[in-house]
C-alpha cells in the first residue's frame, strides 16, 4: 500500500460514495470501500460491522430507496472527510455527519455516522433493529472484538 495520499483518488471516491448513497446503489457503495471496511454503529457505539459480507445487508437497509437522503457538504482534507447530510426517518427529519477514513489509495476504510436529533435516531433504531435480526451472524460478529 502506498504511503502517500492520492488526494484526487480520495476526492473521486467521496464523490462516488455520495452519488451511490443518494441513488441507493449498494454495489457502487461497496466499490468505494476496502474489503475490510468497517462501520461503527451510531445506535450502540459498540457494534462494528466489518467487511462486505456484513456491510451489504446493513447498507441496503440504511441506504434504501425513499430515505430522502441529501448530502449538503463535504469537509476535510487528507485521509479524513466528513459528509454533512439531511434525511428522513419515518416522520422525522434528521441530520447526519458521516466521518469517512480513507486509505492512501482513496478507498473508504471506516465509516462513523453521527445522527441527530434523538427522535429520528429512535426511529432509525426501531426500523433497523428488527430488520437486522434477519442477519444474526452479522450482529454476532459486530458485537465481537476485531477479528
Amino acid at each position: 500500500m502506498p504511503d502517500t495520499l492520492d488526494d484526487q483518488a480520495v476526492t473521486d471516491t467521496v464523490a462516488r460514495f455520495r452519488r451511490a448513497t443518494t441513488d441507493s446503489d449498494i454495489p457502487a457503495i461497496l466499490d468505494t470501500l476496502t474489503e475490510d471496511a468497517e462501520l461503527i454503529s451510531p445506535l450502540s457505539g459498540r457494534l462494528v460491522f466489518r467487511g462486505h459480507t456484513d456491510l451489504t445487508p446493513l447498507l441496503t437497509l440504511i441506504y434504501r430507496p425513499r430515505s430522502h437522503l441529501r448530502w449538503t457538504d463535504t469537509l476535510g482534507t487528507g485521509p479524513t472527510r466528513v459528509l454533512l447530510g439531511e434525511a428522513k426517518a419515518g416522520p422525522f427529519r434528521m441530520t447526519e455527519a458521516l466521518v469517512l477514513t480513507l486509505t492512501p489509495t482513496g478507498r473508504i476504510h471506516r465509516l462513523s455516522p453521527h445522527l441527530r436529533p434523538w427522535p429520528a435516531l429512535t426511529a432509525v433504531a426501531i426500523y433497523l433493529g428488527p430488520s437486522l435480526l434477519r442477519y444474526p451472524g452479522a450482529i454476532r460478529r459486530a458485537a465481537s472484538p476485531k477479528r
